[in-house]
């Protein structure tokens, strides 16, 4: 179904005020280097649990767990995504995605399809600095287009940005300050980079 790099049974930070579980998609296009989940970068790694295992949990769980994340590495790349966020929907629970908005087609469908009920969008940095985050060129404008769809969608979000001094400084924080202020984007979370 999809490749999964990992799963947290029970989180309660993965989506804000819901328990959920957390399924850690394998594989992503950027390279960002505050990337807290390095293991989850190379998109051929094998499963490291089956998606049968998640949804006999996800049955068991009926009613004690409110939704399931999808989260990564970039849920996005998987080309099965929406087939399991419908699996999901069937045994009655919410669904959430972790997305950097790499895949904007993708992305679109879902949210044209109405399977994804939350969504926390990383906004890496200004446009012009997106490059110095994700490690990889052209990367912003998927990005933007993901966040137009999400914000045209009427999806419940919460937009973030993980700040490296390394790699957004303070010059780079304004940047991204004024750029949101002239989207009209108020409602955003600012995360100080984990330490490795």
């Amino acid at each position: 179904m999809i490749r999964i790099g990992g799963w947290s049974r029970l989180s309660t930070c993965d989506w804000p005020g819901r328990l959920v579980t957390t399924v850690f998609c394998q594989g992503c296009p950027w390279r960002c280097g505050y990337c807290h989940n390095p293991e989850l970068l190379d998109p051929g790694a094998e499963s490291t649990v089956r998606w049968e295992t998640v949804t006999a949990h996800l049955a068991r769980r009926q009613g004690l767990l409110d939704g399931v994340v999808f989260s990564g590495g970039e849920p996005l790349l998987q080309s099965r995504l929406a087939e399991a966020m419908r699996d999901v929907r069937v045994l009655g629970y919410a669904v959430g995605l972790h997305t950097g908005g790499g895949y904007p087609r993708r992305f679109g469908r879902i949210l044209d399809e109405g399977l994804v009920d939350w969504v926390g969008f990383d906004i890496k940095a200004s446009p012009m600095a997106y490059e110095n985050v994700t490690g990889v060129r052209n990367s912003a404008d998927p990005a933007l287009r993901s966040l137009r769809l999400l914000l045209d969608s009427g999806v419940t979000h919460q937009l973030r940005t993980t700040v490296d001094p390394a790699l957004l400084d303070d010059d780079g924080v304004t940047e991204l300050k004024t750029w949101l202020t002239q989207q009209g984007l108020h409602d955003h979370v600012w995360q100080e980079v984990r330490a490795m």
